[in-house]
């Protein structure tokens, strides 16, 4: 087991540095996995022992800081401007536009934590989705540099991390597997499954997770880990791959002083590692000040102090505010920003000019003339071969999108979803009770029907019923989705894995459950019912009822990538079924769908498996299913006698010239089928629509994600 203090020693000693780069000359194509084999070969070197590489625990964590740093990540934005349109009366197009930032210029630089400070409002949170490329392109102004050069979000995506506010997390894994799954999709293939395990182990123990680790995340249902322990693994799932710069809105938000110390404790070591960690903070306490290196803070979005924090006494003294001796200084300044706001008339105008005016007197000494010796890309390439961001690049020109192919992506999301849902067994346990429970009522009220004429009704209500219910059962799927939703944004935001994976898994891991439930529901009603068609019938019954649920099921998840809520969700799925029931064919036949409503009747999920079922039940054209005086039934003559029945078949057999018995087929399975305006298509053709429904709903989902998850600012 790795100790935590372990992770504080260099990558290399000096040493085995010298040994090192001896055996193995320097190459900037080489993989994540070679360097940490010549780690392995330079720790046994130097012990001067053959320890087994099993025995060895290899010490993945962040990258060394004893190699030397040639070229130092330097993040600046120049002139940062973002305004947004308020309208200020309801009804009418009065719009004002709000300025949220103001020209906001800083740096940010590798080893040092830049905390972003303001009361409410201030602009704390708009700052940090600036500089994350969380806002268009289109809306924000002014410039973002990484070592002098424009930093594209493509890019970007690859070489940071951000972390939410809220912690977005599966609430019934535990705090290991949370860790290791984020290292499924962070790390790349080419890194054995050992050395996975191995930097997981070391994140805990740098998080300071140890104790918890095989405790649940928990949620208000399921009791878990505490608050702190929580927020440090939020930022540990989004740190695995050791991102280069790392973004975290308010990471202390919600935390005792205590745990809020810890985890900004954890926020130095990753900064120390070689990271750029650009952070908002409320209000730092004085242990949490000392661990800060650069300051900006802003009042309604323009900046009124951006320096180090020990600059921050004679910026005030200066401004006419001296801090006194005993008092914390961040909350002096954030009490006096406050104060200006409420109080004064030109609010902190003045604070801002001054700033403006200190800023430019300390310019001069603090630029930087020195050009750098690398492009930024030759300077991420040389991050890589000193163990930080662990991105599985193999050259120079190539750093990819993604750690994994799609595959490996669709395995682990897969592996997350049945894991978390195994935990959780009442929510699959309830939906196949509705289904047992709903076959049971349907088979004991449409017990064993004849062929009668009543029976070929009933065998009609029973089909409208069965079919709908198959897709009434799906919405559940609603919250599913609208559940994970911001963790699938947060991890797809910074490329973990790729959308169309996502879709894929999810659509692979819900068919076994369907085909639990679509055998379910079969197997209680087709034989109890008296359906048709033996074994065959009953597999062509069954493939129905399968291909409903999942048409059905598509048909729910795509409208949850669209819903922002589980009750409007709900509301919106029962009302579309309604109309797909109402327009199938069982309440008024095709025949007489008036013309301007007939488009609705073609996209019916409900239309195609009740017409297939329709089709496996009266297709037989050897069956008859009204004969002689049966087709008085249902009709006012239907309370004669029998032998009146038979006298006026002979007076109709005499009128048309054709003979009709009492045992005389008038009606057929075929004629049935007309009847009801099912003429067109075939059974099997009803079943491949259904299926090509359900991809259709797949696809348009996918697209929803991609086109609704960009989680950016306008």
């Amino acid at each position: 087991m790795l100790k935590s203090n372990q992770m504080k020693l260099p990558l290399f000693n000096n040493t085995s540095q010298q040994m090192e780069l001896q055996k193995h000359p320097k190459k900037s194509n080489s993989t994540l996995a070679e360097l940490l084999m010549r780690v392995d070969d330079a720790h046994s070197d130097v012990s001067g022992n053959n320890t087994p590489a099993d025995n060895r625990v290899v010490d993945v964590g962040f990258g060394s800081t004893s190699l030397p740093l040639s070229n130092p990540f330097v993040l600046s934005f120049t002139n940062l401007s973002y305004s947004v349109k308020v309208r200020k009366k309801w009804g009418k197009k009065v719009e004002n536009s709000k300025v949220l930032l103001n020209n906001i210029s800083g740096e940010a630089r590798e080893g040092e934590i830049m905390a972003v400070l303001g009361a409410s409002g201030s602009g704390k949170s708009t700052l940090i989705d600036a500089l994350a490329n969380r806002i268009s392109k289109e809306s924000l102004k002014g410039s973002i540099t990484l070592n002098g050069e424009t930093l594209e979000s493509k890019l970007l995506r690859v070489i940071s991390a951000y972390v939410m506010q809220d912690d977005l997390l599966f609430p019934m894994l535990t705090v290991e597997e949370t860790l290791m799954f984020s290292a499924e999709f962070r790390l790349p293939r080419s890194l054995s499954k050992k050395k996975k395990k191995a930097r997981v182990q070391a994140l805990i123990d740098q998080l300071g997770l140890r104790k918890a680790a095989q405790t649940v995340i928990g949620d208000e249902g399921h009791r878990g880990v505490s608050g702190g322990e929580r927020r440090r693994v939020s930022i540990g799932t989004d740190i695995i791959h050791d991102p280069i710069v790392l973004f975290l809105d308010e990471p202390t938000s919600g935390l005792d002083s205590t745990s809020a110390f810890m985890v900004v404790k954890v926020l130095q070591r990753i900064a120390q590692s070689g990271s750029i960690v650009i952070m908002s903070i409320h209000q730092p306490s004085y242990r949490i000040m000392n661990l800060l290196d650069r300051l900006i803070f802003l009042s309604r979005g323009n900046t009124v102090y951006n320096g180090s924090p020990s600059s921050l006494p004679r910026f005030f003294a200066e401004f006419g505010h001296p801090i006194p001796e005993n008092e914390n200084k961040t909350e002096f300044a954030l009490d006096l920003i406050r104060e200006l706001e409420e109080n004064s008339p030109g609010g902190t105008k003045a604070l801002v000019e001054f700033n403006k005016q200190w800023q430019a007197r300390r310019k001069p000494r603090t630029i930087i003339t020195r050009k750098p010796n690398f492009s930024l890309k030759e300077a991420i390439i040389a991050s890589i071969s000193r163990g930080k961001l662990v991105s599985g690049a193999t050259n120079e020109s190539s750093l990819p999108d993604f750690a994994n192919p799609f595959w490996i992506e669709i395995i682990v999301i897969a592996k997350r979803s049945i894991t978390n849902s195994k935990r959780m067994p009442e929510l699959f346990a309830i939906r196949l009770g509705a289904v047992l429970i709903t076959g049971f009522i349907l088979a004991t009220m449409f017990w064993q029907l004849d062929d009668s004429p009543k029976g070929i009704q009933e065998r009609l209500g029973f089909f409208a019923f069965a079919m709908s219910t198959t897709f009434y059962t799906c919405a559940e799927a609603i919250p599913v989705f609208l559940q994970e939703k911001y963790i699938f944004m947060r991890e797809t935001a910074y490329n973990a894995y790729r959308r169309s994976s996502y879709v894929l898994a999810q659509s692979l891991i819900s068919i076994p459950s369907l085909i639990i439930l679509s055998i379910t529901f079969a197997g209680t009603t087709f034989f109890s019912v008296g359906l048709a068609g033996g074994s065959a019938g009953f597999f062509f019954f069954f493939l129905t009822i399968l291909t409903s649920f999942w048409a059905g099921s598509s048909f729910v998840t795509f409208l949850s990538g669209i819903v922002p809520h589980v009750m409007l969700g709900f509301t919106i799925v029962v009302a579309i079924l309604a109309y797909f029931l109402l327009f199938s064919g069982f309440f008024i036949s095709k025949n007489r769908i008036p013309l301007y409503w007939l488009w609705f009747h073609y996209i019916s999920l409900v239309k195609y498996p009740y017409e297939g079922v329709l089709r496996n039940e009266f297709d037989d054209p050897n069956k008859c299913f009204v004969r002689g005086v049966q087709m008085f039934d249902g009709s006012p003559l239907g309370t004669a006698s029998e032998a009146m029945k038979l006298k006026l078949l002979e007076s109709m057999s005499g009128v048309l010239g054709v003979n009709i018995s009492g045992s005389t087929c008038v009606t057929t399975g075929k004629d049935l089928l007309v009847q009801q305006g099912i003429s067109d298509i075939s059974k099997w053709d009803c079943l491949w629509i259904i299926v090509g429904w359900g991809f259709f709903f797949r696809v348009l989902f996918y697209f929803t994600l991609l086109l609704g998850s960009k989680n950016k600012r306008r």
